[in-house]
């Protein structure tokens, strides 16, 4: 399992394309081209794929 630090997040910066930095367990930030970065975590519920997001 990888640890997100918050030195980590403050320094992510964009890319050409959305980019993530995951912190294992499905939990991961989602850098966007245009510097939002928003928190994700990936999960599944009745055998479905589910993506729930927290915001930036």
């Amino acid at each position: 399992m990888a640890n997100l630090f918050a030195t980590t997040v403050a320094s992510a910066k964009p890319r050409d394309r959305d980019y993530k930095l995951s912190d294992g367990g499905g939990l991961y930030l989602l850098v966007r081209p245009n510097g939002t970065k928003l928190w994700r975590l990936n999960y599944r519920y009745l055998e479905k794929h589910r993506t729930l997001a927290f915001g930036a």
